[in-house]
């Protein structure tokens, strides 16, 4: 039996995961017990300590922003770990992820070549390692795409949709003019497009474009459509399974950053 405790089933992402891992699971002989944290650290020590006492095989874990105690006695009760997506900085587990750098590195290639300059970015929070990844590449690269280094375009929220529709509202407050925005992942993406549509009205929050790290299924009906990272959420819990599968038999595992890929859905030169 594997524990797979996710971040928020509520986001796709984690739900085509928990799926993949599910089922890969099933091909090694293993029962999957999934569980939700809900984006909060109370409710992850509660299902932390509900594995523990069904005796689990091992663990298959999304981490949330902090290391309270039940996390560290189970990340040191000798119980198989692998980390999927997130890590906790300075755990020695192996980590089955998106390769982040890679995915804002497409973003900021595409922003260029839109001929955008003014970018409003909402980020996650800076506790989770994804968040921390992804507003750290999307720092070190913006000049030398020739993209505003104002910080008053930049904002973050919870990597939910209602944090991300105040971190919208608060770039909006500040008065600064932009003509794209980024949202670091795709429930952030939909808070962005929100408080964009009832701040400004549909026809004025048309005209700024949106890019998305992370891809859902409405991006490509949206009008206009919105752009974004594809992560390869199924192959990420595969091998998270694998690895762990591996740790149980004795063996090592090695962590893994999975390739993004990209879904340009431009229709129009903006210059």
């Amino acid at each position: 039996m594997l524990g797979l405790l996710v971040s928020d089933i509520r986001n796709p992402f984690f739900s085509e995961l928990a799926h993949a891992a599910e089922q890969e699971a099933r091909r090694h002989g293993y029962t999957v017990l999934l569980a939700n944290a809900n984006e909060d650290a109370e409710q992850a020590d509660a299902y932390l300590r509900t594995f523990a006492a069904q005796r689990i095989d091992g663990l298959l874990f999304s981490p949330q922003s902090t290391v309270s105690p039940q996390v560290a006695a189970t990340l040191t009760s000798g119980l198989p770990v692998v980390f999927l997506n997130r890590t906790i900085e300075g755990v020695d587990a192996p980590l089955y992820g998106t390769d982040n750098a890679q995915g804002v590195q497409q973003v900021l290639a595409w922003l260029q070549r839109r001929g955008h300059r003014d970018v409003a970015f909402i980020g996650g929070p800076d506790s989770i390692s994804t968040g921390a990844e992804r507003r750290a590449a999307y720092l070190a690269g913006r000049q030398a795409h020739g993209i505003s280094t104002d910080d008053r375009l930049l904002d973050a929220g919870d990597f939910l949709a209602g944090g991300a529709a105040e971190a919208m509202s608060r770039i909006l407050d500040r008065g600064v003019t932009f003509t794209a925005v980024f949202g670091a992942n795709g429930l952030t993406t939909l808070g962005a497009v929100r408080a964009l549509r009832e701040r400004l009205g549909a026809e004025q929050a048309a005209r700024i474009e949106v890019v998305s790290f992370d891809d859902l299924d409405w991006f490509e009906f949206a009008s206009p459509p919105i752009s974004a990272v594809r992560n390869d959420a199924s192959s990420i819990g595969r091998l998270g399974v694998r690895g762990l599968v591996d740790l149980i038999a004795g063996r090592a595992a090695h962590g893994q950053r999975v390739p993004t890929t990209f879904a340009d859905r431009s229709t129009q030169d903006i210059r």
